[in-house]
């Protein structure tokens, strides 16, 4: 069976992510916050770019004015352009040579090793093998730790862990290196995938107001919506089930390309 298909939104936002073309540029003034630039084109004409504030640098500062003065020739990556044309650029791309170099060398879907160096809430900090010293490149967002329901990502990785991670992006203007877990396991959907039409019996992991998540197997999770729960309407699924219940249910579908698993009524009909 294939593997599901790429979400064409998200491949477009990763796609815009990807490094630019480097210009040398010469900063001619500050509007606000941001810096002014002029470029020189490959006809020899000049034009004005813009360095928005946010792209002025990875240090602290109050304003860009601490770090460039006017006249001086800078490495900034070009962005996209806005503002009636304006060609924005970012100039924390190219701050730090060493770091953009180790940021290049990536390729999307490609295999790296690092240890894990913080693990947050909602991301995990990873350090890494080669990267520039003094500095933490890998970036794993929750949704990428694992196919699993977890309710933390310390519940898939620890502080001092080794890893080995597959590639999704290098953005040379974060400085970081977009890494996922997930990708190297197998989606156990794929197994899951001919389970349609059977009746399975499996605990509640989840009540939100629309419905509840239904533990069906190891990492397989399936979503009955609170029309299904009763004949006559309520308000919250609360009302007729508590977490940890044990509920019967019947695979309506298994969608591979959005990796999800709607139930239906045991013994019901499936509904549109």
């Amino acid at each position: 069976m294939s593997e599901p298909a790429p979400d064409p939104h998200m491949q477009s936002l990763i796609n815009q992510l990807w490094p630019g073309a480097v210009r040398t540029v010469k900063v001619i003034g500050f509007d606000g916050a941001d810096v002014l630039v002029e470029l020189v084109d490959a006809d020899g004409g000049t034009e004005i770019g813009r360095v928005p504030r946010q792209e002025a640098s990875m240090r602290r500062m109050e304003h860009p004015s601490e770090l460039f003065e006017v006249g001086q020739e800078i490495n900034a990556e070009e962005i996209g352009r806005w503002r009636e044309g304006q060609l924005h650029l970012s100039a924390r791309a190219c701050e730090i040579p060493a770091l953009r170099s180790f940021l290049l060398s990536f390729e999307r879907g490609q295999v790296v090793a690092g240890t894990v160096s913080e693990v947050h809430n909602f991301e995990v900090f990873v350090h890494v093998d080669g990267e520039p010293d003094g500095l933490c490149t890998g970036f794993i967002r929750v949704p990428d730790l694992t196919w699993g329901w977890i309710n933390h990502p310390s519940e898939a990785v620890e502080v001092g862990q080794r890893i080995t991670a597959e590639v999704i992006i290098a953005e040379t203007r974060s400085g970081q290196v977009t890494l996922s877990l997930k990708a190297l396991q197998e989606d156990p959907l794929i197994r899951f995938a001919d389970q349609v039409g059977r009746v399975l019996t499996g605990p509640i992991t989840k009540i939100v107001p629309f419905g509840v998540f239904v533990q069906l197997a190891p990492d397989v999770v399936g979503f009955l919506h609170l029309s299904e729960l009763a004949d006559e309407p309520v308000e919250t699924p609360d009302q007729l089930v508590d977490e940890g219940e044990l509920i019967t249910v019947k695979v309506a579908e298994v969608d591979l390309q959005h990796h999800r698993v709607r139930l239906g009524v045991a013994g019901g009909a499936d509904r549109a």
